[in-house]
């Protein structure tokens, strides 16, 4: 089998995906099915097509009228409209010949010469399936891929005249407020508009967009021309409800409602760190602000659906519909490129001074649970439908707080990817630089250099060389923490108390295997191996046997 074999062997033991599909060619598969296929790939993710194959991956190989498979591309790029430009190959499996149709994905909309929109999902069992692409959900495509801006489209239906003048003054006091763009608290009230995009002028008309009316439209108006727009904020304890608030109000003055709401629920202690009286929120307005603008801005207005803000016993969660936007997944979400499926309406927030200006509103949301020592939230709830966020109510941890604290008091503010990683080393006790990638979701080398800034600054110590080097919280930290006996647990100990050990274990129990060096001295495999093979070398053991069934004797 050649590598190209290989490759595709390993894609019919994946099974079917959104981006994988299977035809069978027994029957000559027509050209309208194949096409269809393509087009629905091209319309989701793109991926590849085997010809050839069956549904549950056995390999039939391909009809004799599709042998030749260099009229294939262009067979398809002449029924598809916009052409479709694919590759193929066509490869020996199991002593059949199959074709791999390798179809990109579109950055426009794509159908067959006959009419024919679809797209790709996956069913409830998990297994793909091709549906109809319907005219509502043009708009969620494009803005989710950034092709248009549903929130800068103006409103024809509706004049200026008609909007809310008391929202205006409602915006001006937000600039104060929140340190806004001063510049437009001197603009009258229609250069406002125009600054921020809220109005245009059509046919002599000045005329909302959908940005204006979210900002400034009556309540009417929003439930007449934006019926998908609402706001949920609920309280629930155990199965009681105990608050259970909708609103249609314009953005500004629901933001207020529900932050008022919230600000009810935000129980505070206080702690001493120096000469400072440090506050500790069960949950950190500032984070709650960001996540909450977030679920307003970025939610899909074409989508029926509130955005929710729930609190339960077990914490705080906030949802939108609309899933993440084209080019963010949770692999990405802390060092992606800031994206809005809304970008005027995300302009006009930050330029009000709602949200971080930056850009960066999710490292806000990260460092207000980190920074007290509780879980990092929780996006994985999230799909393509809806974006998900969950803050756990966990107590803080008042000697993480306090080491935080006094670090921002030296030298500034800690970033992100620090405190990501000491709250995972608080949590796991000693990692790798390769464990803790992920989680920063940058590269090693990056995550190293932090690793090194930390144990520069004492925050963490090294322990080894090479790949096998690991990363535990300091013995300073811990003796602060009153955590002296811990932090032996967590470090380990000397090289020359570990061969003691060892020999002292061989003396009790005769003999012993790696793993069982591992247990006892707190090492990793690699590690726990090469003071078995430094032992063996010094002629202090004798080993038995090879790999996992080696065995090491006086």
């Amino acid at each position: 089998m050649d590598t190209n074999g290989h490759e595709i062997d390993k894609l019919i033991q994946q099974g079917e995906s959104l981006s994988l599909e299977f035809k069978s060619d027994l029957k000559c598969l027509p050209d309208r099915d194949l096409v269809a296929v393509v087009v629905s790939l091209a319309n989701t993710d793109g991926g590849n097509l085997l010809l050839g194959v069956e549904d549950d991956g056995s390999v039939t190989g391909l009809h004799a009228n599709h042998l030749n498979v260099s009229g294939i591309p262009s067979l398809i790029a002449n029924k598809t409209n916009p052409a479709i430009s694919v590759r193929i190959e066509r490869c020996e499996l199991q002593g059949k010949s199959i074709a791999r149709i390798s179809v990109p994905k579109s950055r426009q909309l794509v159908s067959t010469s006959d009419g024919l929109l679809v797209r790709r999902r996956l069913k409830l069992d998990g297994t793909p399936e091709a549906v109809p692409f319907y005219p509502h959900e043009f708009i969620q495509r494009q803005s989710s891929m950034g092709l248009v801006d549903p929130s800068a489209m103006m409103l024809e239906e509706v004049e200026a005249s008609q909007l809310d003048p008391l929202q205006r003054l409602r915006i001006r006091n937000a600039i104060k407020k929140y340190g806004g763009e001063q510049s437009l608290l001197a603009l009258a009230d229609d250069e406002l508009d125009g600054a921020l995009g809220l109005c245009r002028e059509g046919n002599g008309i000045r005329r909302p967009t959908v940005a204006g009316l979210l900002l400034l439209g009556t309540e009417s108006l929003l439930r007449q021309h934006l019926p998908a727009y609402e706001v949920a904020f609920q309280v629930l304890q155990a199965t009681d409800v105990r608050v259970n608030e909708f609103f249609r109000k314009p953005l500004l003055e629901t933001f207020e409602e529900v932050e008022l709401l919230f600000k009810a629920r935000v129980e505070e202690e206080e702690i001493q760190v120096g000469l400072f009286r440090v506050p500790v929120p069960n949950y950190d307005r500032r984070a709650f602000r960001e996540a909450f603008v977030n679920a307003l801005v970025h939610r899909d207005f074409s989508r029926l659906g509130a955005v929710h803000v729930k609190i339960t016993g077990d914490g705080l969660s906030i949802s939108n519909p609309g899933g993440f936007v084209e080019g963010v997944t949770l692999d990405n979400l802390l060092v992606a490129d800031p994206r809005s499926r809304n970008p005027l309406l995300a302009d006009v927030i930050k330029r009000i001074g709602l949200a971080e200006r930056t850009g960066r509103g999710i490292d806000r949301i990260y460092e207000g649970m980190l920074r007290y020592g509780r879980p990092a939230p929780d996006y994985s709830m999230s799909n393509e439908f809806t974006v998900s966020m969950q803050m756990v109510n966990a107590a803080a941890d008042l000697d993480f707080l306090k080491m935080v604290v006094e670090q921002e008091d030296k030298l500034g503010n800690m970033p992100i990817d620090s405190l990501i990683i000491l709250s995972r080393l608080r949590e796991e006790r000693r990692l790798t630089t390769g464990d803790l990638a992920p989680s920063v979701q940058k590269p090693e080398a990056s995550v190293r250099a932090t690793l090194e800034k930390l144990v520069e600054t004492g925050f963490l110590e090294p322990h080894g060389t090479g790949r096998g080097r690991t990363y535990t919280l300091s013995a300073a930290l811990y003796r602060k923490a009153g955590k002296k006996s811990e932090y032996i647990r967590q470090a380990g100990f000397a090289p020359i108390q570990q061969e003691q050990m060892v020999l002292n274990y061989i003396d009790k129990h005769s003999s012993i295997k790696r793993a069982e060096v591992m247990d006892l001295c707190q090492l990793n495999g690699p590690q726990a191996y090469r003071l078995l093979k430094k032992l063996t070398d010094k002629g202090l053991l004798k080993k038995t046997g090879e790999k996992k069934h080696a065995v090491y004797t006086r």
